[in-house]
């Protein structure tokens, strides 16, 4: 019964009221393999969609150095305000916070060096569209981070390759099984060399999302 008002419970966008959950790390989700896989570096603008109460842009923003930026953005502000207070306690003034829909993000073409949503892109409507517009707004060579943990609106590693690949962005990278993954992905022109080879090298991963 617990599981069950648990499961019928998880509403999107997740309520602030339950904001304590969100601090909790997650297995297979964690600091090092997060650097692993967006490899932020110092001077980067990045982007990360959904931030929740922070546990991720408090980790990702002191690797920009005092010369890069973390963008927020959130659809709730009551998200965005924990965000910035726990940014200004901890002294880190390089948080820029937005609240808008991530399926229409308000900045320019290729304004990141990369975009992330840890837990987040299962919880948005059409994440078709949210892919979309994440590789519009990369810089050329830019990368996306997805990172996906088993719930309700877990999306499925073979679902989420799968519109990637129609947003025009490969696979570069993946880290976890299907159920708890961290994803790397890059923009590429479907005719580019090397595209069609890379999607066939891992097509295997796609009808067996439990391979790590």
């Amino acid at each position: 019964a617990l599981a069950a008002a648990w499961w019928l419970g998880d509403t999107a966008p997740y309520p602030y009221a339950q904001r304590g959950l969100l601090d909790v790390p997650l297995p297979f989700l964690t600091a090092d393999r997060m650097d692993a896989v967006l490899q932020p570096r110092p001077g980067e603008r990045i982007l990360e969609i959904g931030p929740g109460t922070g546990l991720q842009s408090l980790h990702v923003a002191p690797q920009l150095g005092p010369e890069g930026r973390l963008d927020v953005l959130d659809i709730q502000q009551e998200m965005l305000d924990h965000v910035m207070c726990r940014a200004e306690r901890d002294g880190l003034a390089t948080i820029r916070p937005t609240r808008s829909d991530a399926r229409e993000l308000p900045y320019a073409d290729g304004t990141f060096d990369a975009v992330y949503a840890v837990t987040a892109l299962g919880e948005i409507p059409e994440p078709d569209r949210v892919l979309r517009e994440a590789a519009r707004v990369l810089a050329p060579g830019g990368r996306l981070v997805i990172g996906e943990f088993f719930d309700r609106h877990w999306i499925p590693f073979g679902r989420l390759h799968r519109l990637a690949d129609a947003a025009g962005l490969h696979l570069t990278e993946r880290r976890g099984p299907s159920p708890a993954y961290l994803a790397r992905f890059r923009p590429c022109r479907a005719d580019a060399p090397g595209h069609q080879s890379e999607r066939l090298a891992h097509s295997d991963r796609d009808t067996n999302d439990g391979q790590a």
